[in-house]
């Protein structure tokens, strides 16, 4: 028997293969060509930008701020941002929680249009705008009439906006929910709960990191949003210009050090957005164990 059962593991050692692991050579190699493709393509330009900005001064780099454009850009950008990240959260929450929890014909169509704008180019939806609503657009004689104006004015850059940032919080919720199921929703509607209750005390609690993993995300691409924008905007200085458009014009005008004064904005902001990031990825984790 005591050889049958040294035979028997000697068969399942030779049967299961061994664990590769690959060479050190191949590791540091592959770990070298990552680190080099990010330096080129993202630790370098992030330096220079912040090189390029105080090259001249802290007082320099303060004066870019002091022009009353550029004071207008930023409350401009924050404006928009403030109107289209709720719009977002809202539509986000509602078609996660439709196409998650209920069957419904149609509900592949539903997920290909909200994936819709990761695939259009945003110039091109910044065009559909123009043409919806412009002078000469389907429904640009209506507007003047009641003097109306969207495009080169706040509601085309609201819109715009929110056209290009309204996929980041639904999909987010969706796996969430979808992962999450029906099952408390169920057990509460059977104790008695109505809609409001549920999703605030069974549906909102399990999906609270999902949700703000989309609004930072939402955010971080609204108040950088350049391509839209632009389009419906008319670069109207002082009146029509994002953080993003003031930038570009600063550059055109040769004003470089105003530009990356203004670029450490949307960096930073961008750094704010991947340390938040992590900080809610860490509580989720911690709150988990």
């Amino acid at each position: 028997m005591a050889g049958i059962a040294t035979n028997s593991q000697t068969k399942s050692r030779t049967a299961c293969p061994k664990h590769v692991t690959e060479s050190p050579w191949v590791k540091w190699t592959l770990i070298g060509i990552a680190l080099l493709y990010l330096t080129l393509l993202l630790v370098l330009p992030l330096i220079t930008v912040f090189v390029q900005a105080f090259k001249k001064g802290l007082a320099v780099y303060l004066s870019a701020f002091d022009d009353e454009a550029a004071r207008h850009a930023i409350l401009l950008t924050l404006k928009t941002a403030a109107i289209a990240v709720p719009l977002n959260i809202i539509f986000g929450v509602c078609a996660a929680w439709a196409i998650a929890k209920f069957k419904f014909k149609g509900k592949n169509v539903l997920i290909t249009l909200i994936d819709l704008p990761f695939a259009i180019s945003p110039v091109i939806a910044g065009l559909v705008f123009v043409l919806l609503f412009g002078a000469r657009g389907w429904l640009g004689p209506w507007l003047n009439t009641h003097d109306i104006q969207i495009i080169f004015a706040l509601p085309g850059i609201v819109l715009a906006t929110a056209f290009v940032t309204f996929p980041f919080v639904a999909r987010e919720l969706i796996p969430v929910m979808q992962t999450q199921g029906v099952q408390e929703e169920e057990a509460a509607t059977t104790l008695g709960a109505k809609g409001w209750y549920i999703f605030l005390k069974v549906t909102l609690p399990n999906i609270k990191w999902g949700l703000l993993y989309g609004i930072i995300l939402c955010n971080a691409r609204a108040m950088g949003e350049f391509g839209a924008v632009s389009v419906v905007s008319g670069h109207i200085r002082g009146e029509t210009n994002t953080i993003p458009l003031h930038i570009q014009i600063l550059y055109q005008e040769y004003k470089y050090s105003a530009a990356f004064a203004f670029s450490t904005l949307l960096v930073g902001l961008a750094l704010i957005t991947l340390l938040a990031k992590r900080f809610l990825e860490w509580k989720q984790a911690k709150s988990e164990t």
